[in-house]
């Protein structure tokens, strides 16, 4: 069963799923053939499986419910990429161009022939699709374009023509076209801002008394207010319902949930409380269907491994995701980073496609509590890599920015995420390093404010140092401060140990407001995923994401020197500096203790329901919320015979006899007493 597909905006009680079997032909064939909407003709879940069709067409017969007589039928489109044109019983409807937004058409007078009867028991739909081979004035995120774009490396095959929902609705003539709900400022009550065709309407907290506004000029405004209010935050998602009705009789449902996200100099707080980023980037495609999540199922899937794996938040990349991956975000309580898709070189036409994503992504999903951030540009793409030397570009930055902010001042907005700032709210920067030593040192110099730019292997050997302000104007102090992309290694053994050692560095640093690690799961030929496309674990060498970004993590006063071998040492004699970062509300307290395995070994099986006898007490250690805790050194000795192992730290609550209670934290140091340089471990930059 197809499921409602704007659960932001619901008139589920009138409407009819278009999903399934259409015909279909590229615009050089002879004849038709089948496709399964809502995936893109080169998906294989599509039935179609054809690639860089620059025209192609779909048809479809509907038969519309008898009940609808006298209400106007609306044809609804989730997103098409990228140009579509609409026939309904050879009369051209209507037509939208951008592939990523919704768009839909009023078809009743071509089913009816203007008489207000349907008159015929079946209607044909015929919709033309252009998908431009060239792309790069387009808003097309990560699909591929002929010419390539400049970044054509990390990009995947494009998903062309129909590739989200499609649906009929009933309204009356005069019909509720926006409910927009936002939290007021004392999370006490719910802001409700409408637009609706004339008279009056009438607005329930569901639960709760009705209460009816006068329509002027085409809006209508309320406060209601919610006894005994609950904030809505990832420990307790709760949401609240609000239903509307026209005196027409159109009615409407929305919902939201209570919370406020803000800014306060260099941090960023959750309903009062300060929050710290745990997040991961997603980047929305599937190995059958492409950028449409091929179920809801799949989509809570994401949701469940990304919370497993010890992370807050998903930026969801580059691509304006499925609003019903946003509907369980919420209900979930997973924060999002939303953004729209990137275009792919600088000229006045992308400029001006990338602008028209702005107001109907706040408009479709502004709604949702679970987005706690909006994204724009990334990483100068569309912009030809050129902020700080272009005004022009400067001022597509800034002017992105102040649209976005003119329709959504509730959330804080990056203008331009990972490089050059010209206008923003976040000061985010994407910096990849294979060397944990430069690493460690150049997310100190960035966090401290030492330095105020970075290392960007562009090439083999190309390096350049891009700076985090696009102008003079740009402060580079006093707004928080986050990593959102980071990552090194080639093989899942490899990304592992990155991933182990470079949050740590992250979480060492007080003044950080959070991470985005790149990424949750594999994507074609781009392997960087924690997952594999599949969304099957892969063969982390015994780490544990949950445990490096848990909200209580150990952090070791080691530069690890290669995988396997983080710390060498001459003797089995071992002492390392362990400190404590925690991100709860209260402070937290325990003591240490170790155990040896093999290097690359999983923690001891009988560790994880509280730490037995077999492992070693080794120092007690804590720290107050937000505040790197002092180092306390734990010392181990490598079992009798052994040249190598890992040493295994954990964190444990001191249990009521005084022996052991509940592990609080883990992490791991690989010790070799192999003293043998390694090469290539260390880089001047």
């Amino acid at each position: 069963m197809n499921p409602y597909p704007r659960p932001h905006f619901d008139r589920s009680h009138a409407w009819s799923s278009l999903n399934g079997d259409w015909d279909f032909r590229a615009d050089t064939d002879s004849g038709w053939s089948r496709i399964t909407v809502p995936y893109a003709w080169e998906t294989a879940a599509s039935g179609v499986g054809r690639h860089w069709l620059p025209v192609a067409w779909y048809r479809r017969r509907v038969r519309v419910p008898g009940e609808w007589a006298g209400l106007r039928v609306i044809l609804h489109f989730g997103a098409v990429n990228h140009e579509a044109v609409v026939w309904v019983n050879g009369v051209e409807t209507g037509g939208h161009v951008g592939g990523y937004t919704p768009f839909e058409m009023d078809v009743t007078d071509a089913l009816t022939g203007g008489d207000g009867h349907q008159g015929r028991d079946e209607h044909e739909i015929v919709v033309r699709v252009g998908a431009p081979l060239d792309k790069r004035d387009l808003a097309h995120g990560k699909q591929r374009s002929v010419p390539r774009d400049d970044f054509d490396g990390v990009c995947f095959t494009p998903s062309s023509g129909i590739w989200q929902s499609v649906w009929l609705e009933a309204r009356p003539e005069a019909h509720i076209s926006r409910l927009a709900l936002r939290p007021n400022a004392g999370l006490d009550g719910i802001l409700v801002e409408a637009a609706a065709t004339g008279g009056s309407l009438r607005l329930t907290l569901r639960g709760g008394e009705p209460v009816t506004v006068p329509v002027v000029g085409g809006h209508a405004r309320a406060e209601l207010p919610v006894p005994s209010p609950r904030r809505w935050s990832p420990e307790d998602p709760h949401l609240y319902v609000v239903d509307a009705e026209l005196d027409s009789g159109d009615r409407v449902s929305a919902y939201t949930g209570l919370r406020r996200i803000e800014v306060v100099g260099e941090e960023l707080y959750l309903n009062g409380e300060r929050l710290f980023v745990r997040g991961v980037l997603d980047q929305g495609y599937w190995p059958l269907t492409g950028i449409t999540p091929p179920s809801d199922e799949a989509m809570v899937r994401d949701i469940e491994l990304a919370a497993a794996a010890g992370y807050n938040l998903v930026r969801k990349h580059l691509k304006l995701e499925d609003p019903r991956f946003h509907h369980h975000a919420d209900r979930m309580g997973m924060l999002v980073w939303a953004e729209p898709a990137a275009t792919g070189r600088f000229s006045d036409a992308s400029v001006e496609a990338f602008e028209a994503q702005i107001a109907p992504m706040v408009e479709r999903d502004g709604n949702a509590p679970s987005i706690v951030v909006w994204g724009l540009y990334n990483e100068e793409w569309g912009l030809d890599w050129d902020i700080p030397g272009d005004p022009r570009k400067q001022q597509a930055v800034a002017r992105a920015y102040d649209l976005l902010k003119a329709l959504d001042d509730s959330r804080p907005a990056v203008d331009n995420s990972g490089w050059a700032h010209v206008r923003t709210d976040l000061l985010d920067w994407h910096y990849y390093d294979e060397s944990a030593s430069a690493w460690a040192r150049n997310v100190a110099g960035l966090i401290d404010g030492d330095r105020d730019d970075f290392p960007v292997r562009l090439g083999p050997d190309f390096v350049v140092h891009k700076a985090l302000a696009g102008t003079a104007e740009q402060p580079l102090r006093g707004l928080p401060n986050l990593n959102s992309e980071y990552g090194a290694g080639f093989t899942s053994v490899e990304r592992a140990w990155h991933l182990r050692w470079q949050t740590q560095e992250l979480r060492r640093h007080d003044r950080l407001a959070g991470y985005v690690y790149t990424e949750l799961y594999d994507i074609e030929h781009e392997s960087a995923g924690l997952l594999d496309t599949e969304r099957r674990p892969k063969d982390l060498a015994g780490i544990d994401p949950a445990d490096v970004n848990a909200v209580t993590t150990l952090v070791v006063d080691v530069v690890p020197v290669a995988p396997g071998r983080d710390l060498l040492t001459a003797s089995r004699d071992v002492t390392v500096g362990v400190r404590v970062s925690h991100h709860g509300t209260g402070p937290v307290h325990g003591h240490l203790r170790t155990a040896w395995t093999a290097t690359f070994g999983a923690t001891p099986a009988d560790a994880p329901a509280g730490i037995p006898d077999g492992w070693t007490r080794a120092g007690t250690a804590g720290a107050k919320p937000f505040a790197l805790g002092s180092p306390c050194d734990v010392h181990a000795e490598l079992p009798e015979g052994w040249g190598s192992g890992r040493l295994h730290i954990a964190l444990v609550a001191d249990g009521a006899d005084g022996a052991g209670g509940a592990v609080l934290a883990r992490t791991a140091v690989d010790v070799d007493t192999c003293t043998a340089p390694v090469i290539g471990d260390d880089r001047p930059f």
